[in-house]
């Protein structure tokens, strides 16, 4: 069967590797790539995590599936993790760079470790991903790159100066490499979630409140206060979006940053 030919599952034989892949986003993305056929590399820090994805998605999508550790900062690491991933399924031809972190701080009061932080991860760990597969898609004539970026790429907000510039550069490098790649059958897209019910909205509530001392439910109201809808989206919201940004049907959808944010920006 060559790749992709069952409709129903038209990711059938392709090879995804997921970032950050063993909960939140991740995790829900893992599952709707696994559900329309990929076999998964899932990688992160949190080995136990990803194990526990990878079996759910063996079990329940009959695919194949395996977790790596990464630490997306460390270029050694990286290219560890996804020679052992090519070793073991073969050339990835789809990448999801959802490992990321979040984090406030005043700019006043923000240090230079804050700052790099915020851009190692989220930037230089989208970069260094990347180029670890790009040459592989270009060999097949196939590819598709999905960068989670946020709608902090796309707008400015108070107190993360440091995240919003460390996604700004996420949709930077997403644009710019969609236009080198155009002809080469590799889509490079970015999808631009608003908040979302994970950990790190969990995290964010709970430091609203230890600092302000706010009540969980006022906090929670805080961050929805920007959403049109006044709600959390949902991690499985992005995964939908992401899995169609996969899709060989998605072959003319490439440099674009689809916000997920309920009509925010």
């Amino acid at each position: 069967m060559t790749l992709g030919a069952d409709t129903r599952r038209p990711l059938h034989g392709r090879h995804a590797v997921i970032t950050g892949g063993g909960r939140g986003i991740g995790a829900a993305i893992a599952l709707e790539l696994a559900r329309l056929g990929a076999d998964l590399t899932l990688m992160g820090r949190t080995r136990e995590a990803l194990e526990s994805v990878a079996t759910q998605v063996r079990t329940t999508c009959a695919v194949r599936a395996c977790a790596r550790f990464v630490d997306v900062t460390d270029e050694t690491t990286v290219r560890g993790a996804f020679e052992a991933a090519t070793d073991a399924l073969g050339p990835a031809l789809l990448l999801v760079n959802n490992a990321g972190i979040a984090g406030s701080a005043p700019f006043k009061r923000m240090d230079l470790e804050h700052w790099r932080h915020m851009l190692d991860v989220n930037a230089t760990g989208t970069f260094l991903c990347t180029r670890q597969v790009i040459d592989g898609m270009t060999a097949a004539g196939w590819g598709r790159v999905v960068n989670v970026a946020s709608v902090a790429a796309l707008r400015g907000y108070a107190y993360i100066a440091a995240y919003a510039a460390s996604k700004h550069a996420v949709l930077g490098l997403t644009r710019s490499l969609a236009l080198e790649l155009a002809r080469t059958g590799i889509t490079v897209n970015a999808v631009c979630p608003g908040y979302t019910q994970t950990d790190m909205v969990e995290r964010a509530v709970e430091n609203i409140v230890s600092k302000t001392g706010r009540s969980e439910a006022d906090a929670r109201a805080e961050l929805t206060r920007t959403n049109p809808q006044a709600r959390l989206i949902q991690p499985e919201e992005v995964a939908a979006t992401v899995g169609w940004l996969c899709l060989p049907t998605s072959a003319s959808i490439t440099g674009q940053a689809i916000s997920i944010a309920g009509g925010e920006v």
